[in-house]
């Protein structure tokens, strides 16, 4: 279990906290940061490069993001390791809420997911149904890679698989692997092998490392992919630093927000479309 102490020691460590003697207007801009656990997605995508700075000229707090896969940010939210979490499972985000964890769920943006796989296509994928797709996939016993890490993306292919009619809890696919990795990583992995995977448009946007493959199956509605974010409760962690990280909540929906989520685009397409005002 990663404790709030260790992820900040880990932020001094990299040199992201200042160490000693600081003047008190300098001690007092330095806790103007807040703890942010989000998704691999939107660090991986280069999104948070381009957004989090426009954010801290504007307020003069900085956000420290913890990468994980949407399960792992929210426990870490759980645990009140994090002010704030930014994540893409609205299921999980929901009940995160009910469960007294965070303070009311906003939408802020969404992008799809997309099945990317080897230009040859030998499984047959190729078009605008992920169910069908899978079920060639699992009758072919065709090399799947998946994140298997409880993130946004690994929930949401658990359900194409369950509306593909395979039930994965009684036996995976033949060539269905596991990496517990995140998006780029399992993007890497089916480059090395030839494989299959599923991503969110903007991280494989963002991708280099692409090989032999492309993108075989888009344009399902239900590859919809939402993003929200919560301000942990303080009510559980007194420690949160509610009022920073309402800040960034209510900056990430303004006009303001929504506009640099929107202006983000690799190779003149957009990765991410806002959506709060929805």
């Amino acid at each position: 279990m990663v404790s709030r102490r260790s992820l900040l020691a880990a932020f001094a460590a990299a040199g992201l906290v200042a160490a000693t003697a600081l003047s008190p207007s300098a001690s007092r801009a330095q806790d103007r940061f807040i703890v942010m656990s989000s998704t691999t997605s939107t660090e991986q995508s280069g999104l948070f490069t381009q957004l989090l700075p426009v954010f801290t000229k504007a307020s003069g707090i900085a956000v420290r993001v913890v990468a994980l896969g949407t399960g792992q940010a929210l426990d870490t939210g759980r645990r009140g390791d994090a002010d704030i979490v930014f994540v893409h499972d609205q299921v999980a985000e929901e009940k995160f809420v009910a469960e007294g964890h965070g303070l009311p769920r906003r939408a802020v943006m969404y992008n799809d997911f997309v099945l990317i796989g080897p230009k040859a296509d030998a499984a047959g994928t190729r078009g605008k149904d992920i169910a069908a797709a899978l079920q060639r996939l699992a009758a072919k016993g065709a090399a799947f890679v998946s994140r298997g890490d409880k993130s946004g993306t690994h929930a949401a292919e658990l359900r194409y698989w369950k509306l593909a009619g395979i039930d994965m809890a009684a036996a995976k696919p033949a060539g269905y692997r596991e990496c517990g990795c995140g998006m780029g990583p399992a993007l890497n992995i089916a480059s090395s092998a030839g494989a299959y995977v599923l991503a969110d448009r903007g991280t494989w946007l963002s991708f280099k490392n692409r090989g032999n493959l492309e993108v075989l199956v888009e344009g399902d509605k239900r590859l919809f992919n939402q993003y929200g974010v919560m301000v942990v409760n303080p009510a559980r962690h007194p420690h949160v630093k509610k009022d920073l990280a309402q800040a960034f909540l209510d900056w990430i929906v303004s006009p303001a927000g929504q506009g640099a989520i929107a202006a983000y685009k690799i190779g003149g397409e957009q990765l991410f479309f806002p959506n709060a005002a929805q």
